[in-house]
């Protein structure tokens, strides 16, 4: 069975991992938690980008190889993802045999199919070193390119192997004007590639002459493939391309890219899958960015809080909550330690984790800790099961702060079942059989919500599954988020899941 294929940019190793990175890391992470939730095998690809004329010159600066400068940086970024609670299952670097293999033998290919798509030719023209890329006069504002502000553009002259980009303008847009085979995700970002491709394509250099650190272009002396090129070529090396076996994963189901790198995903990648007649990714989703201040945050220009410091303030799974419920996986969007001490308080410490409090104290109070055995154990007029279903079709929209809502909603059904109901005062007045229902409905509740909030909370919503009795693990419990079995468990009080912090 094909693995459901996922993947997100690369990181380029010259600098730190920022809140931006991350948030692009977790919402992939959430949406590949979700398909293994539902049963499917996943295939996650995260890694770094390697090569280009900005790693040079950040080894050299730094007053080491370009191979230690990148075995570093690419062992601080993966670790971080992996603290953060990311699950990809491959690492793939720009610098692996692997990669190099997979770059040559495309290449190769689309010479083999489509000859006349590659070609000698000069370029001149202002280069962005921030970008890795040639900017045209229409991508910049006040003469600098908008990504990279502080940074000097280089005009710079050189002769390259070009790619005909421009003979696959029409079958580009037809396909992105459909959205059906090829989807471009959200309709913003979709407008956006549409507007590029009504306006035209230029053929693009890629290759660097002269570049010391990059994949020796091939059938050349003197030149390196342009790191854009390679990069984009990850998705596919990693799946053992051309090697037997690799179309047993390939095409990816979704990219998971920032909003500033959609030419290249969305225009210059279907083209090169194109030429070398292989099949095309089945969509992209493009993301927009944290901002600290109205400001982007970035590597190159600098950043005012690390992961580090965001990640301690509550915890990795807060902060994953945090963007993706505040911050959200389309528009851009601040963060603020005010704004996450907030959202911490009301929807982690006072909603979820308070509620489980008080609903696994009253089975302990009342029933020794043993859930009773009853049929109909859901929130009135099914509330549970709805929010169940909505959160679902959010998800398959990969709208994430939708899906979010539903896991906060779903704890203000809880909490105002429990003030409708009163448990304390049907046991005072020996309603028993009600009480029962009562507890079973709500421990019930507190099942779906593990279960919802662990793609997006997977430590502290194994916490929670585990003080609930509950075997194994939440992540792949989505039959139970539906119909929950709870009669005869016992259960606990968990330790204190979301502790207020000391001011």
């Amino acid at each position: 069975m094909k693995p459901w294929y996922l993947t997100t940019a690369i990181d380029y190793a010259n600098g730190d991992p920022h809140l931006g990175h991350a948030l692009e890391k977790i919402g992939a992470d959430v949406i590949a938690r979700w398909h293994r939730l539902r049963g499917e095998p996943v295939r996650f690809l995260m890694g770094m980008d390697e090569h280009g004329q900005k790693v040079f010159q950040s080894a050299q600066a730094a007053g080491q190889s370009p191979q230690a400068w990148v075995d570093q940086i690419s062992a601080h970024f993966e670790g971080t993802w992996r603290s953060l609670h990311c699950s990809h299952d491959d690492w793939m670097r720009t610098t692996e045999a692997r990669h190099a293999t997979g770059v040559r033998a495309l290449l190769e290919r689309i010479r083999e199919r489509h000859p006349d798509d590659l070609f000698v030719g000069e370029y001149e023209g202002l280069y962005c070193v921030g970008c890795e890329e040639f900017k045209q006069e229409g991508q910049l504002v006040d003469g600098r390119c908008p990504e990279h502000p502080s940074r000097d553009l280089v005009p710079t002259r050189e002769r390259n192997t070009f790619f005909r980009l421009s003979a696959y303008r029409d079958r580009v847009l037809a396909l992105v004007e459909a959205n059906e085979a090829f989807s471009v995700e959200p309709q913003i970002r979709r407008n956006e590639i549409l507007s590029t491709l009504r306006e035209g394509l230029q053929d693009i250099s890629i290759s660097r002459a002269r570049l010391p650190w990059g994949i020796p272009f091939p059938g050349t002396e003197d030149e390196t493939v342009y790191v854009w090129f390679d990069a984009l070529i990850n998705y596919l090396s990693a799946t053992g391309f051309p090697d037997a076996g690799w179309d047993d994963i390939w095409p990816a189901d979704l990219h998971v890219v920032g909003k500033g790198i959609t030419r290249f995903h969305c225009i210059i990648w279907p083209a090169m899958l194109m030429a070398a007649e292989l099949p095309l990714p089945k969509a992209i989703w493009a993301h927009g960015y944290v901002q600290w201040g109205g400001a982007k945050v970035s590597k190159s220009e600098g950043s005012a809080v690390s992961i580090e410091e965001a990640a301690a303030r509550h915890g990795a799974d807060a902060l994953r909550w945090f963007l993706m419920r505040e911050v959200g996986f389309e528009n851009d969007g601040d963060f603020t330690f005010d704004r996450f001490d907030a959202v911490y308080e009301s929807e982690l410490a006072n909603g979820i984790g308070n509620l489980a409090s008080r609903v696994t104290a009253m089975v302990e109070k009342y029933r020794a800790g043993v859930v009773p055995s009853i049929e109909a154990a859901d929130l009135p007029n099914t509330a549970g099961a709805e929010a169940v279903a909505r959160y679902a079709m959010a998800m398959e929209q990969l709208d994430l702060k939708g899906a979010a809502k539903q896991v906060t909603d779903l704890v203000t059904e809880g909490n105002g079942y429990i003030t409708v109901s009163a448990p304390w005062a049907l046991a005072k007045a020996g309603d028993e059989a009600e009480l029962d229902a009562v507890l079973a409905t709500l421990t019930a509740t507190l099942v779906r919500l593990a279960v919802l909030s662990s793609p997006f909370m997977p430590e502290k919503a194994q916490a929670l599954w585990a003080a609930l009795g509950q075997a194994g693990t939440a992540d792949g419990a989505w039959e139970t988020a539906k119909h929950p079995v709870v009669g005869g468990v016992l259960v606990r009080k968990p330790e204190n899941l979301f502790p207020r912090r000391e001011s």
